[in-house]
């Protein structure tokens, strides 16, 4: 695990930690108590432990109740003990992550009061430091994810530092028509793999379907924005592969798409996950730079989903809603009421 951490070329936030699933210790448990009471419980009535004669003025239905309750009352007690250890064990997990996460905050804090307590800016410099801060973050994640793309890509040119800014703002050709127009329009299978990011240093296949969207303008615009709210929500310990979603129909997909709101659309919110759902709560209220970043993000997906759903067939919406980025869309949107 420590492993994979260090080899992450991108921000965090773009990855999380192996979740525990399956049969744990608590269930063998569980079924071996229950094996052993079956074999015990089952020899004892069939080697003649409760004969006729112990039997007497007792009635055939009653005998039968009394055998079933004897077999099955204790298996029921042992699963009961099982999810009720299980379900403790689950909540003290999530416990101690939320714990880890308030420190975290709570640090950030006081660091943040010391520095400044024999301080008072004027709200034009903090405002203005604010933007410096947000424009370094975003040219340190930018740097992260191109050195990601040459090792994924040894071969690759490095374009040279001259013809960077010429991408934003290309030059119209003598007819007047722009030069994206000239590029062949992006790929559903594209759009969705970059919208999940790279999962290592080695998805060749990411890195390259995450370059080709970039080439388009407003791929590139949702991209940059959901590596923003990434970013920022790993600061507080949330990852998008923590979160199990209720995933919704494609129909719902599409009505959103469409500019339905509220109610009809109430089933994308489908993070359930309190500590998650709390954090990101708190850092909207109290962090005006993550809930402007937030914003936008919510603005770009809006638009980037209206434009995908009319080429996209159900199962390309399908796979769109497994992307962290449309995870994030689900916590995020939850947390602005975008589904009241």
């Amino acid at each position: 695990m420590a492993d994979r951490k260090e080899a992450r070329p991108t921000p965090p936030g773009l990855y999380d930690r192996q979740a525990v699933n399956g049969i744990t210790s608590i269930e063998w448990a569980a079924l071996a108590a229950t094996l052993a009471w079956l074999l015990i419980s089952g020899s004892y009535f069939m080697t003649g432990g409760a004969s006729p004669s112990q039997t007497q003025g007792q009635s055939q239905g009653m005998g039968f109740l009394l055998t079933a309750m004897v077999i099955m009352m204790p298996v029921a007690l042992i699963w009961v003990a099982a999810m009720t250890m299980r379900s403790t064990r689950i909540m003290r997990e999530e416990s101690a992550r939320l714990a880890a996460a308030i420190d975290a905050i709570r640090q950030a804090y006081v660091n943040q009061a010391q520095s400044g307590r024999n301080e008072a800016p004027h709200p034009a410099v903090l405002k203005r430091l604010d933007e410096i801060a947000s424009t370094q973050k975003n040219q340190e994640t930018t740097l992260a994810m191109l050195v990601g793309m040459r090792q994924a890509d040894p071969n690759a040119v490095p374009p040279a530092p001259q013809e960077a800014p010429v991408e934003e703002d290309q030059p119209a050709l003598s007819l007047g028509t722009p030069a994206e127009a000239h590029r062949p329009p992006l790929s559903n299978e594209d759009f969705i793999r970059a919208l999940h990011f790279p999962e290592t240093a080695d998805d060749t296949e990411g890195f390259a379907a995450l370059r080709r969207a970039l080439k388009d303008r407003q791929s590139a615009q949702l991209i940059q924005a959901a590596q923003d709210v990434l970013t920022l929500m790993s600061q507080d310990g949330i990852y998008m592969d923590d979160l199990r979603p209720d995933l919704a129909r494609p129909e719902v997909w599409r009505a959103f798409a469409q500019g339905k709101r509220g109610r009809e659309i109430a089933a994308l919110g489908g993070v359930r996950d309190r500590s998650s759902l709390a954090l990101t709560a708190g850092r909207m209220k109290q962090d005006p730079i993550f809930r402007d970043a937030a914003h936008h993000f919510l603005r770009r997906f809006d638009q980037s989903i209206a434009l995908f759903e009319k080429s996209a067939t159900d199962a390309d919406l399908q796979d769109l809603a497994g992307t962290r980025t449309s995870r994030a869309f689900m916590l995020l949107g939850r947390v602005a009421g975008t589904f009241d």
